[in-house]
């Protein structure tokens, strides 16, 4: 029979000291993204149907062009942070490491990509 106190069996068990760093990101790009996203879909919305030239045009003044960008790289970062809890809570072993490195490069790639093309767009 071991003699184990309460706190040795669970230590280490404990908190891994990220949680409210985690939440509190989560609760600004969340803010971030209300508010960028009626103005995001009021440039990308009045875009749709429109000529390319049109669009370019758009595009290459310097307000809706930080819009999107800021959008861009606010949403992948907040998708980025819930596909790592998703990650975290239902995959164990090796499939996380390599889940959470994948989907970090999905989406910081994806908002490095969508920030050069509307760069090459409106310069």
């Amino acid at each position: 029979m071991a003699y184990v106190t309460d706190r040795k069996r669970v230590e280490g068990l404990g908190s891994a000291k990220t949680g409210t760093e985690h939440h509190w990101t989560m609760t600004v790009t969340s803010v971030a993204l209300l508010i960028l996203t009626p103005f995001f879909l009021g440039i990308v919305g009045g875009l749709l149907g429109q000529p390319h030239e049109a669009v370019v045009a758009s595009l290459s003044r310097p307000i809706p062009a930080l819009i999107v960008a800021a959008y861009l790289v606010v949403g992948m970062h907040h998708m980025r942070l819930g596909m790592q809890v998703l990650i975290e809570d239902y995959i164990r072993g090796l499939g996380r490491k390599i889940g959470l490195i994948a989907t970090t490069l999905l989406c910081y790639g994806l908002a490095a990509g969508g920030v050069v093309a509307l760069a090459q767009i409106a310069l």
